[in-house]
């Protein structure tokens, strides 16, 4: 048997217990380049650029049937890929694609009128001040609800208008506002005080000053927040809510919401003077105009690139169009390409062979829980009530999504347009009716996994289920260091800060003990302290935010501790061989950490610090220092680079 170790990866001169990242994968961070399209590069990538080069296979085979029924899943899938890739007819229309909207904007003199076309344009995907989604009630998750959040800013977080180490980023962000309105006609390309690039820039400092940061919006409990659409008036006055749910045909949907930032709306509510009517215009032209711009002529994709690619992640180059064509209809049509991805690359005995993963994590989180020193009776009664109702989801959905309705011909920025209303009509017709729980927010072809807290179920995609994850044909240590880590790490977002909120049936209930709630904070604590202190190697002078990743990090040790409690379930009563000179064990921390294989760009790595709730993937791979189990595998020492004070060591499950 193999033992699923990358061959290649490692670097021998490196001890695992100095540094198990540089051990697992220093040989390829030193020998591989990022490649010019990417601002960080790794195992995901890498597995990404397979799935591509496969559904790049599966859309061009569609694109090339003529026999193809119009209407078809195929035929839609091959004239959207193929409405993408006609430059030349791209090229011809220049901004035509989008001038119906720019005059609707310009001719905007009111904030009523504004919240109208903000809907409109919302309704086909251009974003807007507020973000809208439809998820299951938190307060009766048997119900859908709509779910209000913040937004309107075009930097990546409300950091980048306020703190030092994002001036560059700011710095370029003006001349790129009024390049931008000016190749459409709006201004001269001026950045001086009173143009409209220095007027959006303005405007969306003040909204920014209104954001809650990154860390406060994690909070499960403090971002729900149920209004009605009087309730909603008089919150925000000058928000124009009839106008708004008018333009977004959607006026029932906001009888009853979930507001995630309630200060978010109070505050921008004092930003809509009439008199600055034209800010918000020229606003809302750059956001479209930003929005449309990769569909449609070279300098519009180009000057997009510049910034957002090249100044916030470093990216030296564009993906080649091909790629950016294959996302476009998985983010368009996604599950049509599922459906034929999942034919062709998932064979059922790799569903059962996770299946039998799964059983084998949720049993270990069952004895780690009727274990655990420091929670009581009562909550792990609850907790293990809750474990024993997850749903695990493996490979693809049950039932493909429906199309028919869906119109896709070779006009591209119709197509896109259309889309994006199918699917926010799609959202809409939810509210009302019974939870779908055959839903998946995830493709099959998707390099990922997640837990959904309010259908309490976790989710493998078909994409994620191969090396370095997991091989069918590999030992089981390596398997469960890889896949079976991430399904305890899944599992483990049940039980983390926020997961933890949500009961068994995915409401919003407090149903821990003060004393257990008490001691589980005390160890969230420690991990964010102990986190707060690590760099990543691409910005060594920059530090993990602990705060926001302590949810990601409360996944990854609860996916190391379970998955090796699996691991050792699974090998049970089982003489285990040494394989390519590593133990079982041994193998299993080498399998988790050969995953988190990666390196990336400085701009793209202090992007990430600010927005990403994962830590540095070299930071997860050596999280390990965590565990008993890795400390005695690999016999380390006082004085070795991975040690770590038993008192130190944070333990959870």
């Amino acid at each position: 048997m193999r033992s699923g170790i990358l061959p290649g990866h490692r670097d021998e001169s490196v001890r695992p217990q100095d540094d198990l990242f540089r051990h697992a994968n220093g040989t390829w961070v030193a020998q591989t380049e990022i490649p010019g399209d990417r601002g960080r590069y790794g195992t995901f990538d890498m597995l990404r650029e397979q799935s591509d080069e496969r559904v790049r296979r599966l859309i061009e085979r569609a694109a090339a049937d003529t026999t193809a029924e119009p209407g078809s899943a195929t035929r839609k899938v091959g004239d959207l890929y193929n409405s993408f890739m006609d430059e030349a007819l791209i090229e011809q229309l220049g901004l035509d694609p989008v001038r119906e909207q720019l005059e609707l904007i310009g001719k905007t003199t009111a904030t009523d009128e504004l919240f109208r076309t903000m809907g409109r344009l919302q309704r086909i995907g251009v974003p807007g001040l507020l973000n809208m989604g439809v998820a299951p009630d938190a307060n009766n998750p048997d119900e859908y609800i709509v779910y209000l959040g913040q937004g309107g800013l075009g930097l990546p977080d409300e950091s980048y208008y306020r703190e030092e180490r994002h001036a560059a980023v700011r710095e370029a962000y003006l001349p790129f506002v009024a390049k931008l309105l000016a190749m459409a006609g709006i201004g001269d390309g001026s950045t001086a005080e009173g143009s409209p690039a220095a007027a959006v820039v303005a405007l969306e400092t003040k909204i920014a000053e209104h954001h809650w940061d990154n860390v406060a919006t994690r909070d499960a409990v403090k971002t729900y927040n149920p209004y009605n659409f009087y309730d909603l008036e008089e919150l925000a006055p000058d928000v124009m809510w009839v106008d708004w749910a008018r333009g977004l045909k959607a006026r029932d949907a906001l009888e009853d919401v979930v507001v995630g930032e309630p200060s978010f709306l109070e505050g921008v509510s004092t930003l809509l003077d009439e008199e600055l009517i034209d800010h918000w215009v020229w606003w809302q032209s750059f956001h479209l105009l930003r929005w449309a711009a990769p569909l449609l002529s070279k300098e519009w994709v180009d000057t997009e690139f510049d910034f957002t690619g090249r100044v916030i992640s470093g990216l030296p180059q564009n993906r080649d169009r091909w790629k950016r064509g294959v996302s476009l209809v998985e983010g368009a049509i996604g599950e049509a390409v599922g459906q034929l991805y999942a034919a062709e690359f998932f064979p059922p005995a790799a569903k059962e062979r996770m299946l039998e993963l799964v059983g084998n994590l949720v049993e270990a989180f069952r004895r780690s829980f009727e274990g655990l020193d420091w929670m009581g009776p009562e909550t792990r009664a609850q907790a293990l009530e809750k474990l024993a109702a997850f749903t695990p989801k493996v490979g693809y959905p049950d039932r493909w999504r429906d199309y028919s309705s869906l119109v896709i011909d070779d006009d591209l920025f119709g197509n896109v347009r259309r889309a994006a209303e199918f699917e926010f009509q799609r959202q809409l017709d939810k509210l009302g009716g019974p939870i779908d729980r055959d839903e998946w927010l995830m493709l099959p072809q998707t390099v990922n996994a997640y837990y959904h807290p309010l259908m309490n179920e976790i989710v493998f995609p078909a994409g994620i289920l191969q090396p370095p994850f997991f091989d069918m044909d590999a030992d089981d240590a390596v398997n469960y260091g890889g896949i079976g880590a991430v399904i305890g790490h899944e599992i483990g977002h049940g039980f983390d800060d926020q997961g933890s909120r949500y009961d068994a049936k995915g409401a919003l209930r407090d149903w821990w003990t003060e004393e257990d709630r008490k001691r589980f904070d005390e160890r969230t604590q420690a991990l964010i302290a102990q986190f707060d202190e690590l760099s990543p190697l691409a910005a060594p002078d920059e530090k993990v935010n602990g705060a926001l990743t302590v949810g990601e990090n409360i996944g990854d040790l609860g996916g190391l501790a379970i998955g090796y409690a699996a691991y050792r379930i699974a090998t049970e009563g089982q003489e285990v061989p040494v394989l390519d000179g590593y133990t079982g064990p041994q193998r299993f921390f080498l399998g988790w950490a050969q995953v988190w294989s990666g390196k990336a760009r400085p701009e793209e790595a202090k992007r990430l610090l600010a927005v990403d709730p994962h830590s540095p993937t070299e930071v997860r791979a050596n999280a390990v220092r965590n565990c008993d189990e890795f400390h005695e595998a690999f016999g380390v020492a006082e004085g070795d680079g991975m040690w770590l004070a038993p008192q130190d060591r944070v333990h959870i499950f």
